[in-house]
């Protein structure tokens, strides 16, 4: 109440609910939640629905356990693609030589993600080709599904771009997004495999 002006919300009489002042009702420690319950989640919905609820709930409590299989299969993938003919580049923190290795090895002991960005040779049009020969993967954007993904930015969320603003952008044209699912990593070799030999 000491900062009236900055706070009228919560400080002045709530018509639409029986001209109640929260902050004078439920004090610092409850004024904020009782008015976004009472009269914000009221008029603009914003709780999640029971059943949303419940099944993100169910997959967090097995978020731990899915990361696990996440990062294995990723490093395997990852070692796979770095010595692959076909792959321009690859950064994969979970590499030795990585930048990012060193401090995946301190901040990321039990493994570093599941994402793996590389390049393919042959630039826009051989990664083109490439991401047309999946069949194991999704295309599309996301992280930690427990199916393999793949996006190529520049035939995709950056198709309005050319290759000069794709670079200034910092996304190469040959660049592909690889979130590694959580299938049979030889599933997912084999699958990679195909891919490049339709290049």
């Amino acid at each position: 109440m000491a900062h009236k002006d900055k706070f009228p919300g919560l400080t002045t009489p709530d018509a639409s609910y029986h001209g109640i002042t929260y902050a004078d009702k439920f004090g610092l420690g409850g004024a904020f939640i009782t008015k976004a319950t009472a009269q914000l989640m009221r008029d603009f919905g914003s709780v999640q629905h029971p059943q949303n609820a419940y099944l993100l709930n169910i997959g967090l409590e097995s978020l731990h356990v899915r990361m696990e299989r996440h990062c294995s299969n990723a490093q395997k993938v990852a070692e796979y693609l770095s010595k692959h003919e076909k792959v321009a580049w690859i950064t994969y923190c979970g590499l030795e030589g990585d930048k990012y290795h060193e401090l995946a090895k301190k901040y990321l002991p039990n493994g570093s993600c599941g994402v793996i960005s590389f390049g393919v040779k042959g630039g826009r049009k051989a990664a083109e080709a490439f991401m047309k020969s999946l069949t194991l993967a999704s295309i599309e954007t996301h992280v930690a599904d427990s199916k393999t993904c793949c996006l190529h930015p520049a035939s995709a969320t950056h198709r309005q771009m050319n290759d000069e603003q794709l670079i200034e952008a910092g996304v190469s044209p040959d660049l592909i997004r690889l979130s590694v699912g959580l299938e049979n990593v030889e599933d997912i070799i084999e699958d990679l495999d195909k891919a490049f030999a339709s290049i």
